[in-house]
């Protein structure tokens, strides 16, 4: 039997967590985390399986020695460059990460069923694009208007807008997410507020699993 989470077996209420990019999904995995929550994080565990040799090794026997830098790690930048300009290309990497990111997953929900975690967070950009919602009880999307995650990903993560839209280019719309997704996070305003909304939906989830 899979270790993966599903809505048969799982102890902890499993949250899929989405957003539009910039929207801060992360700043809401952390205020779960916070909470008491397992966060699984896909892009952590992405960021990890680049690095790992045999990984390595076929992207340079790929797309040549200089996906790798002189410091011995994979230069994201170009990795990037490289799938974001070509759909099977990302598709292949896809196919040699994804299956690294699945077992990190399914090892970061077996230990929080053991420890007796209330709730397990599947923290993922392509959560509704990966299929991954099968794995979840409930999806949450996090959003903000698109001014606002333009300034956050610009002064962040040194991006354009340019660069934004080539990256949602790639993604589900963020009104698609929106429409697939159970709840909306809208992460507008201040920490506080959002950390409120956080708690209510917490809150409601508690209830309903008492009520099951």
């Amino acid at each position: 039997m899979s270790d993966e989470p599903s809505q048969s077996d799982a102890e902890p209420v499993v949250i899929g967590l989405c957003g539009a990019i910039g929207a801060g999904k992360s700043t809401v995995a952390r205020l779960l985390a916070e909470r008491g929550a397992a966060v699984s994080d896909a892009d952590s565990d992405s960021r990890s399986a680049l690095e790992l040799e045999e990984v390595k090794s076929a992207l340079v026997a790929w797309w040549g020695p200089g996906m790798v830098g002189e410091d011995g790690g994979v230069d994201r930048s170009r990795v990037a460059e490289r799938v974001f300009a070509d759909p099977s290309e990302r598709q292949k990497l896809e196919s040699l990460i994804h299956p690294i990111v699945r077992q990190a997953r399914a090892e970061a929900f077996a230990e929080a069923r053991a420890e007796g975690v209330c709730f397990f967070v599947i923290d993922a950009p392509l959560l509704h694009e990966a299929e991954l919602t099968p794995l979840c009880d409930v999806v949450w999307f996090v959003d903000a208007p698109r001014e606002i995650r333009l300034e956050r990903v610009v002064s962040g993560r040194g991006w354009d807008e340019a660069e934004l839209n080539r990256r949602e280019s790639a993604q589900w719309s963020s009104n698609r997410k929106r429409d697939a997704s159970d709840r909306v996070l809208n992460n507008n305003g201040s920490i506080e507020e959002l950390a409120s909304q956080i708690d209510t939906a917490l809150a409601t989830l508690l209830h309903e699993r008492a009520q099951a």
